[in-house]
């Protein structure tokens, strides 16, 4: 049976938790709400739906902390969205600040193969030496080459 498909915004739920955990140690209602800009009562929601799926370890004025299913998800969300980020940046060229505003749209809206295709892509051309594409901003395509120049 496939895994239920979570909203985007209970991704970007998983992704923040997953965030705030890894720079803080620990996680609460208040470093979620301040990194989504949202307000409280929006991420009390949220934790309530994400408890109920199983995903995260909830209780008030409590630490938030994703259980191992929760971790797995989120890992998978961030996975997917610094391929894309990385995408971006690395193969086309675009700015940092646009290509994360583009990664954080576009990685809810693909389809699991097609995002998992993608992130496969980028970890192959990050690894394969001398797969190199990347975006030549003084001819303004792309080109075929190593990171330090090469052809």
């Amino acid at each position: 049976m496939p895994e239920e498909r979570l909203s985007a915004s209970l991704e970007d739920y998983l992704e923040a938790i997953f965030h705030v955990v890894e720079a803080k140690q620990a996680s609460r209602a208040k470093d979620i709400a301040d990194r989504l800009n949202v307000n409280s009562s929006s991420v009390t929601s949220a934790l309530h739906a994400l408890k109920e799926r199983g995903l995260v370890n909830y209780e008030p004025y409590d630490l938030v902390t994703l259980t191992p299913e929760g971790l797995r998800r989120a890992k998978q969300v961030v996975r997917g969205h610094e391929a894309l980020r990385s995408f971006f940046v690395d193969v086309l060229g675009v700015e940092n600040s646009e290509a994360e505003a583009a990664a954080c749209g576009m990685e809810h809206a693909m389809s699991p193969l097609v995002l998992d295709r993608l992130v496969r892509f980028v970890e192959f051309v990050g690894t394969a030496p001398g797969a190199r594409f990347q975006w030549d901003e003084d001819e303004g395509d792309f080109r075929n080459g190593t990171s330090d120049g090469r052809d």
